[in-house]
């Protein structure tokens, strides 16, 4: 007879591997268990939480034999804070989990069987490295910090191991300065650039955003905590190396450019870039960022991505794009294959969503020439990669 399974139930199970979402994988009779801070090769036992036919998501009671792979994790708030949730395991099976993770999520949602390895680009910066931030604030517990796991109650963090040494200051020195005049609950999104400057930005503080600076490669790029910019500024350089080395042309686009880290590089190779972006304050930073480069072979346009595309009528040699984690919005990806740049690169912070972008370049002819992952949020299951297609 089968077994059936219900919530509150305990099974032990082998971990066989990570999946997306950062997930152990373990099976049951006749049921496949996610679980979260698991390491491959765990045994484990574990209570389910949410079951629905024959998959089930649970929760670590008990390791009952540890994998080769798992560390103690360096953070006191590790398991309860929802900010990481790969510091169980060394950092070598982290680069392991990410690469299998992109290769999932490619076979599974994009059905594409990439041969090649994927290697997962990685600095030294294992912790330490976040430049980017948002905090939550409770003013009654004069608390600050980060949801917990499937919450949002705030994890009060006194030292916060992944940010930047100056940032993590930042936040501690907040939560003494914490006022009766605050709203009881409201967010903060903070960064830090050169020198170890800071910047916040919130709607519920009277503070204004400091303006930051970061220098790479000769070009200084200008920023504040109120728009995007990349989060681990250690590994920016391997990041615009994958996107830009080696490309030249006629005409480059630099599509969701944010305030010109991939337009103002390429610039020095192509005779003219068009940089799209729709926030407005990052494409103002944009601007100053190319007069202060003496770039003026580069442009940059307000404008939402779809919208620009729609209206747009040359010819690009490049089209480079990074969107946000929701990915493209419908249609663009239709609209960059009607252009047929010889070159398409895509920087993706969602393997899930590159793999389903990816499918639809490839049923519009274009082929993979190379696909590597960047480790820009060590210590989480999230991974940055960068594709190369030609036609």
């Amino acid at each position: 007879m089968s077994k059936t399974y219900s919530i509150g139930d305990v099974l032990d199970l082998n971990i066989e591997r990570i999946v997306p979402r950062g997930l152990g994988i373990g099976f049951g009779e006749k049921l496949t268990v996610f679980v979260p801070l698991a390491v491959a090769g765990d045994k484990l036992r574990v209570r389910i939480k949410s079951i629905k036919k024959r998959i089930a998501f649970a929760d670590i009671v008990e390791v009952i034999d540890r994998s080769s792979d798992r560390v103690e994790p360096r953070c006191v708030y590790f398991g309860t804070c929802g900010g990481c949730d790969f510091q169980q395991m060394n950092y070598a099976a982290q680069l392991e989990a990410k690469s299998a993770i992109i290769r999932d999520c490619l076979h599974r949602i994009g059905k594409i069987e990439y041969e090649g390895d994927i290697a997962v680009a990685h600095g030294t910066h294992e912790f330490g490295y976040r430049s980017r931030a948002r905090w939550h604030v409770d003013r009654i517990e004069k608390s600050i910090g980060y949801y917990k796991r499937d919450s949002h109650e705030i994890v009060d963090v006194q030292k916060c191991a992944v940010l930047t040494p100056s940032l993590d200051e930042r936040m501690q020195s907040l939560r003494t300065s914490i006022a009766d005049g605050w709203n009881d609950e409201f967010e903060i999104d903070a960064a830090s650039g050169d020198g170890g400057a800071t910047s916040i930005a919130s709607r519920d503080l009277a503070e204004s955003t400091a303006e930051l600076t970061f220098t790479l490669n000769g070009i200084e790029y200008a920023f504040s905590a109120r728009n995007f910019f990349q989060g681990n500024q250690s590994m920016i350089g391997e990041l615009m190396r994958l996107a830009t080395e080696s490309l030249s042309g006629e005409t480059a686009l630099d599509l969701y450019c944010g305030v010109g880290l991939f337009a103002l590089p390429l610039a020095r190779s192509f005779e003219n870039v068009i940089g799209v972006e729709e926030d407005g304050e990052a494409v103002k930073f944009a601007k100053q960022n190319k007069a202060r480069a003496s770039m003026p072979n580069v442009e940059f346009k307000r404008s939402g991505v779809r919208d620009f595309l729609r209206d747009h009528n040359g010819k690009p040699e490049l089209v480079l794009l990074d969107p946000p984690r929701s990915g493209a919005e419908p249609g663009v990806i239709a609209a960059i294959s009607k252009l047929r740049p010889t070159t398409i690169v895509y920087v993706s912070c969602e393997p899930s969503i590159l793999a389903r972008d990816l499918r639809e370049l490839l049923d519009a002819g274009y082929k993979i020439d190379s696909l590597t992952g960047v480790d820009l949020f060590p210590q989480t299951h999230h991974v940055e990669t960068v594709v190369r297609l030609s036609l």
